[in-house]
């Protein structure tokens, strides 16, 4: 067989416009999958040059050892159909490690073609560093890394009006390019002595011929196919290390830079032109409410009623004949209705949101869900309960479970059949519970956790302050304890 380099198969050659800053799984099988498709079908012309993200080199080790060529494999259901497609990645021009190629790294800014910066540095990339260094090699925090490629782009053209770039940031939290920015004007700010004269036109120069953009990412990427990759190697007739696979189903939502309009990022960025279901627009808040709550709130509370209840993956969840109907509960009849969108658009999007879970291809497991559940109910589902309670006048019994299950399932130990039940959390997280239930008493349990106020629910407040709640979470977990996490469920269809 084969292996997979320039030499065995055929690499476009484009110019250098894109600075990706990670080499991850999502990226490849997103925004590269993208630029591919724009390449393909659009006057795009573009290659990438892809950053490593952290100092772990292997990833990067294997993709350049492939001359940068991968293949995502794209499966599931899309629109009622069965997808199962293999594309071959060809748009990543090289790879350079900025921790041992500064150098190089920088050298990046003197390239008159390079217009757009992308990203994702994880939810805990994009936070402004007062020990970040003007002078470091490069510097640890992404914000302060990107401004100082920035000031030697602004150094290197003179400020010139056409040489800024258009920045458009994937990190999962809501408004990422306005934080991205904030912290960039932090950073320049924090080196005011060491940019000396160049302080006051630079920052200007960013602000003003810079164009930042807030973005909404959606596509679920399981990564390396392990279980498969034989059967997909031999498809190929290549030796391909870093095969990719992704959800048929993606969503890009791009919410235009204040200092540009949508005709110009859609003349500059093609995307909708190629037929993507790329969405250019004045404001990504809508979508990415509509998301996190219908997608990311069912997963958050679908994934340890499901566990509990000796269910694995999360397509035998929503096939589950008790299962699929408490998830069909909590998405339609309790999240759907604290959201302001149009009922009909709303149901478009719930059903399409099952068919992912349903993908007949990706054996999701729930556990992978399950990291960092607390922050993650915070975020997903605690704001889904208080609106429903305000317009309802009663607390959503589904949410309100899957809250009650978040909290039996960091009780830890064994589940019915045997299986492990490891959680993993915030280590001050893990010790509160670890506390909270060697009392025994289910009622201290759920005060202590509901009253978690600046460890975890933050401006939420104590939560026991909500009407009813710590009375219904006790009442839940009690019967969990008692009758088990199925029959608990039964209880509330």
């Amino acid at each position: 067989m084969k292996v997979l380099n320039k030499l065995t198969a055929p690499k476009a050659v484009a110019p250098e416009k894109i600075i990706q800053f990670g080499e991850g799984n999502f990226l490849r099988a997103f925004v590269d999958w993208i630029v591919k498709n724009m390449n393909d079908t659009t006057d795009f012309n573009a290659s990438v040059v892809v950053l490593q993200g952290t100092r772990n080199a292997f990833p990067m080790t294997l993709l350049q050892g492939q001359d940068c060529m991968y293949h995502v494999n794209l499966q599931g259901r899309l629109n009622g159909e069965v997808v199962n497609s293999l594309t071959r990645i060809d748009c990543l021009s090289r790879g350079l490690n900025p921790y041992e190629q500064f150098d190089a790294y920088m050298g990046l800014a003197d390239q008159p073609e390079i217009r757009f910066v992308i990203s994702n540095t994880t939810e805990a990339g994009i936070t402004f560093s007062a020990e970040s260094k003007f002078t470091d090699a490069p510097c640890e925090n992404y914000p302060a890394r990107l401004t100082q490629l920035l000031y030697r782009r602004f150094k290197t053209f003179n400020g010139a009006a056409d040489k800024g770039l258009i920045i458009m940031p994937c990190e999962l939290i809501f408004e990422n390019g306005h934080h991205l920015k904030d912290c960039i004007n932090k950073t320049i700010d924090l080196w005011k002595e060491d940019l000396g004269a160049d302080y006051e036109t630079f920052k200007n120069w960013f602000n003003t011929y810079n164009y930042v953009c807030a973005t909404l990412v959606d596509r679920i990427v399981p990564g390396f196919p392990r279980k498969e990759i034989n059967q997909i190697q031999e498809k190929l007739g290549y030796k391909d290390n870093v095969v990719v696979q992704g959800e048929a189903f993606h969503l890009w939502v791009i919410e235009r830079p204040d200092n540009m309009s949508i005709e110009e990022l859609r003349a500059e960025f093609p995307a909708e032109k190629a037929g993507l279901n790329v969405i250019i627009t004045d404001s990504e808040a809508p979508y990415h409410e509509r998301k996190v709550t219908l997608l990311n709130g069912p997963h958050t509370v679908l994934s340890p009623v499901s566990y509990l209840s000796g269910v694995d993956i999360v397509r035998d969840a929503c096939n589950h004949p008790v299962l699929g109907e408490y998830i069909r509960k909590v998405q339609f009849d309790e999240l759907m209705q604290t959201l302001n969108l149009p009922m009909d658009e709303l149901k478009k999007y719930g059903e399409s949101v099952l068919e992912r879970f349903d993908n007949p291809y990706v054996d999701h497991q729930v556990t992978s869900i399950m990291l960092n559940s607390f922050p993650k109910f915070q975020t997903r589902d605690l704001p889904g309960l208080k609106t429903y309670l305000e317009r309802k006048g009663e607390l959503p019994k589904g949410i309100v479970l899957g809250l009650a299950a978040i909290i039996t399932y960091y009780k830890g130990g064994k589940r019915a059949d045997g299986a492990d039940i490891v959680p993993n959390d915030d280590q001050q997280i893990m010790q509160l519970l670890t506390d909270l239930w060697a009392t025994g008493d289910t009622r201290k349990v759920a005060e202590g956790v509901l009253a978690a106020d600046e460890l975890i629910w933050k401006d939420h407040g104590n939560l026991n302050n909500i009407p009813g709640l710590t009375d219904l979470v006790v009442e839940y977990l009690d019967s969990i304890r008692d009758k088990g996490m199925l029959e608990t469920v039964k209880t509330i269809l």
